[in-house]
C-alpha cells in the first residue's frame, strides 16, 4: 500500500471555536473528527478496509480475553459471547469487501489512538476499578469508531460504501451502550459516571495531539 498524506489535526482544533449541540450528543465525544478525514480515507480504501477489518478482529479478541479474565461475572459473559461472534461476523464482511474489490488484507498497524486509551488505565488498586477502566476503553473505542462510520457513511462518494458504514455505525453505537451498562452492572453508576467524564476529556487530549491520518479507523 501506498503512504498517504498525515494532517496534523492541532490545526482543525484551534480552528474550532465550538462544537453544534448535535456533536456533543454523540456518545458523549467532546470533538468531533476533522471532515477532512474521509477525504483522506478515501484516497485509498485498501488501507482504510485493512485497518477495519483488524480493528473487528482486535474487539473480538478483546472480549474473548474479558470472558477469561471475568468468567465469574455470569452477565458479562452471557453478554460478551454473542459480541464476540458479531465482531468477528464484521471482520469477515470487511474481508469480503477487500476481496471483492480485488484487494488485499495488508499487514496490522499500530494503534496510537489505543495505545493512548490502555496507558490511562488503571493497572493496580481494586478489580472493580481495573474492570471499570477496561469497560470504559471499550465504550469510548465503539463510541469513536461509530462517530468514524458516520463520517464515512456521510462523506464516501461510493454508496454502496456509505451503506456499508451505515450499519457499522448502528452497530457500533449498540456496543458502546452495552459496555456502559456492564460497567454500571458492577459498578456503582455515580463512579462509572465520574470516571467516564474523566475518560472524555483525557480522549480529548489524544485527539488533539494524534497526526490525523487516511489509514487508519482511529
Amino acid at each position: 500500500m501506498e503512504a498517504l498524506p498525515i494532517l496534523n489535526n492541532k490545526l482543525y482544533v484551534n480552528m474550532t471555536g465550538h462544537l453544534s449541540q448535535h456533536t456533543r450528543n454523540i456518545l458523549g465525544l467532546q470533538l468531533p473528527t476533522d471532515p477532512r478525514w474521509v477525504n483522506l480515507a478515501a484516497i485509498s480504501l485498501e488501507a482504510i478496509l485493512t485497518d477495519h477489518a483488524y480493528c473487528e478482529q482486535k474487539a473480538a479478541l478483546t472480549c474473548i480475553s474479558y470472558i477469561q479474565r471475568y468468567s465469574d461475572r455470569k452477565e458479562l459473559v452471557e453478554e460478551l459471547a454473542p459480541i464476540v461472534t458479531e465482531e468477528w461476523g464484521h471482520f469477515r464482511q470487511v474481508l469480503t469487501e477487500l476481496n471483492k474489490r480485488g484487494l488485499t488484507l495488508g499487514k496490522q498497524r499500530k494503534d496510537e489512538y489505543v495505545n493512548q486509551l490502555l496507558l490511562f488505565q488503571k493497572k493496580g488498586g481494586h478489580i472493580e476499578d481495573r474492570l471499570l477502566d477496561q469497560l470504559l476503553t471499550m465504550a469510548l473505542i465503539e463510541a469513536r469508531s461509530c462517530e468514524r462510520f458516520k463520517r464515512l457513511s456521510e462523506g464516501l462518494e461510493d454508496k454502496y460504501l456509505r451503506n456499508f458504514y451505515r450499519k457499522f455505525m448502528e452497530s457500533e453505537a449498540g456496543h458502546y451502550t452495552l459496555f456502559i451498562t456492564l460497567a454500571e452492572k458492577y459498578i456503582p453508576k455515580e463512579k462509572v459516571r465520574a470516571r467516564w467524564k474523566e475518560w472524555l476529556a483525557h480522549e480529548i487530549d489524544i485527539m488533539k495531539h494524534l497526526e490525523l491520518r487516511g489509514d487508519r479507523v482511529h
